[in-house]
C-alpha cells in the first residue's frame, strides 16, 4: 500500500506498529523523494507518541540506561478484526528483547507484571496486568540510544479472565503445540466482547525513563496518560491527525519516507 501511494504520488501515513514493517520503512525514502511525497510510518502511539514523550523527558538526562513502556487497553470497546489478529500473530512467538546490556529473546504475551497508572490530577488505574509485546521501540530506542541497557513495551487487557487466558493460550504457542494464535482471532475477539461488560471505559499508557539526570544524580521521569470514557482507542490516531493537518495546511514541506519517530511533528 505505501509503495502504491508513493507510485501514484500520493502522501502516505499510517498507524502501523509492527516492528519489522515500521523498522523497514525509510527504504522508500529515495522513491518519495523523487516522486514530491510524503509518507510516514508509525503515526500512532507507538512509536509515534511513545518516541514523542521520551525525547520531551530525555531533555533531562545525561544518559539513560532503562526505558519502559506499557499501555493498558480500554476493554469495553470494540475491536476491528485487523488489530486483533496483528496481536495474536506475535503471541508465544520469540522476539528480540534487550535486557541488563544484553540481547536476548523474550515470547509475546509473556513476562507477566502488575502496574498502576497514576498521576497528579489523575485517576488512579489500580493493578492492571502487563505482558510483554512487539513493538517498533524496543529496536528503534537501542539505535539511538547506544548506552540503553534495557527497553520494555508491555500491554494488558483490564479484565484478569481475559488477560490471563491469553497468557495461557501463548504457552501453547511457545510449547511448539500451536504454530500461531492468529487463525483463531474471530472467536477469540467473540469471547473479548463477551468479557468486556466486566470491564471499565478508561485506559492508560506510560513511558517510564531511568538514568543520569544533567547533574549526575540517578533520576527517574515517568509520564502517565490515563484515558476515560471511552477516550482511549481515539488516542493512536493523534499523531496521524497531526501530519494530516499539517499536510494540508502546507505547514510540513519535508518530503521522503521516515519514521514518525525520526520526523519532527
Amino acid at each position: 500500500m505505501a509503495r502504491t501511494c508513493v507510485e501514484a504520488g500520493v502522501h502516505y501515513v499510517d498507524l502501523a506498529d509492527g516492528r519489522e514493517f515500521v523498522c523497514g520503512f525509510a527504504q522508500l525514502n529515495e522513491m518519495a523523494r523523487r516522486a514530491g511525497v510524503l509518507a510516514v510510518s508509525g503515526a500512532s502511539s507507538v512509536p509515534g507518541l511513545s518516541s514523542t514523550v521520551f525525547a520531551h523527558l530525555r531533555r533531562d538526562f545525561e544518559s539513560v540506561e532503562d526505558v519502559a513502556i506499557a499501555i493498558a487497553a480500554v476493554m469495553n470497546q470494540p475491536r476491528g478484526p485487523a488489530v486483533v489478529e496483528a496481536v495474536l500473530g506475535y503471541v508465544g512467538k520469540p522476539m528480540p528483547w534487550l535486557r541488563d546490556g544484553r540481547w536476548g529473546r523474550m515470547h509475546g504475551w509473556q513476562d507477566l507484571r502488575r502496574r498502576s497508572f497514576s498521576g497528579p490530577g489523575l485517576r488512579t488505574l489500580c493493578n492492571r496486568w502487563l505482558a510483554a509485546c512487539d513493538v517498533p521501540d524496543l529496536a528503534l530506542l537501542p539505535r539511538h540510544e547506544p548506552e540503553l541497557r534495557s527497553v520494555s513495551f508491555h500491554a494488558g487487557l483490564e479484565v484478569a479472565a481475559a488477560h490471563l487466558g491469553l497468557w495461557a493460550a501463548s504457552w501453547a504457542v511457545r510449547c511448539g503445540l500451536l504454530r500461531s494464535l492468529a487463525p483463531f482471532a474471530k472467536g477469540l475477539s467473540r469471547l473479548a466482547s463477551l468479557l468486556s461488560p466486566l470491564g471499565s471505559d478508561s485506559g492508560g499508557m506510560f513511558v517510564e525513563l531511568t538514568g543520569r539526570g544533567v547533574d549526575g544524580q540517578t533520576r527517574k521521569a515517568t509520564w502517565t496518560l490515563v484515558a476515560e470514557q471511552g477516550h482511549g482507542p481515539w488516542v493512536p490516531v493523534i499523531p496521524a491527525i497531526i501530519l494530516a493537518t499539517g499536510l494540508a495546511s502546507g505547514a510540513i514541506a519535508q518530503r521522503g519516507a521516515f519514521l514518525v519517530s525520526t520526523f519532527s511533528l
